[in-house]
C-alpha cells in the first residue's frame, strides 16, 4: 500500500486506515478499502465537514460497482478484445474487471485526483496493466467500445454526459442503486435486481442494496 493512497485518505478521514481486502461478490479482486471499524468513536464536526466536503468514495467498494463486476466477469465476452470506459471509476473495481475479462483497453475516468491514484494501486494490486487514468472525457483519445457506469446518477447532470458518451459506443451498461425514477431508463433493458451491500458496510438503508442493472444497446 502506498503512503500517497493512505495520505490522500487521511485528508479527509483523519483516524482512517485502509486494509487490502477482496470483496464479497468478486473474491477475485482486491482493493485498498477503508477498514470496517471505522469509526471507532463519535466523528467531531471537523471531521464531519471534512468528509461531507471531499468524501473518500475511493477508499469504499459500493454495492452498484460489485453488482457491475460481477457481471462482466461472469459474461466475459463483454469486453473480451475490446476498449471499455468506466465512467465515475471510484475504487477501479469495474475497470479491473472489465480488465480481467480480457479488454483490450480499459479506460477508468474519475474527477477526483485522490480515486485516480486509488485506481492505479488497486490495478497494480490485481496485476492487471490494460487500464489508462484519465480525469476528464476531454481526454479520450480512443473511441469505446462499451461503457459502464455504477451509481453515478445521484449527479443528474451525469445522466446528459452517459446519454452522449454512449450513443458513441456498442453498448451501454448502467448499475443504480440511488435513483428512484426509474423512467430516465425507458431506453434501456433492465438485466438484473439484485442485493448487494457497500464494503466496508455503512449500514445504509435496505433500499440502497437493490442494485438495478441495465443495458442499452446501439449496434
Amino acid at each position: 500500500m502506498s503512503s500517497e493512497l493512505l495520505r490522500n485518505l487521511r485528508s479527509t478521514v483523519h483516524e482512517g486506515k485502509l486494509e487490502v481486502r477482496s470483496i464479497p461478490r468478486c473474491p477475485e479482486i482486491v482493493l485498498n478499502l477503508l477498514t470496517q471499524d471505522y469509526p471507532r468513536g463519535k466523528l467531531t464536526n471537523e471531521e464531519m465537514l471534512a468528509i461531507i466536503d471531499k468524501p473518500a468514495y475511493w477508499a469504499f467498494c459500493w454495492a452498484s460497482g460489485q453488482v457491475t463486476a460481477r457481471f462482466l466477469l461472469d459474461n466475459p465476452t463483454v469486453c473480451k478484445h475490446k476498449t471499455v470506459i468506466d465512467f465515475g471509476s471510484g475504487s477501479g473495481v469495474v475497470s479491473i474487471a472489465a480488465a480481467l475479462s480480457g479488454a483490450d483497453c480499459v479506460i477508468a475516468c474519475d474527477n477526483d485526483s485522490n480515486a485516480r491514484v486509488a485506481i492505479v494501486e488497486n490495478a497494480r494490486l490485481n496485476l492487471v496493466t490494460q487500464i489508462e487514468v484519465i480525469s476528464d472525457l476531454n481526454q479520450l483519445t480512443l473511441k469505446p467500445d462499451v461503457l459502464v457506469a455504477s451509481d453515478v446518477l445521484y449527479d443528474r447532470d451525469n445522466l446528459g454526459i452517459l446519454d452522449s458518451l454512449s450513443e458513441h459506443c456498442d453498448l451501454a451498461l448502467i448499475a443504480d442503486s440511488r435513483v428512484r425514477d426509474r423512467n430516465i431508463f425507458d431506453e434501456y433493458r433492465l438485466v438484473s435486481k439484485e442485493r448487494s451491500k457497500t464494503v466496508p458496510d455503512l449500514d445504509e438503508f435496505e433500499e440502497f442494496s437493490l442494485v438495478h442493472l441495465y443495458e442499452r444497446r446501439f449496434r
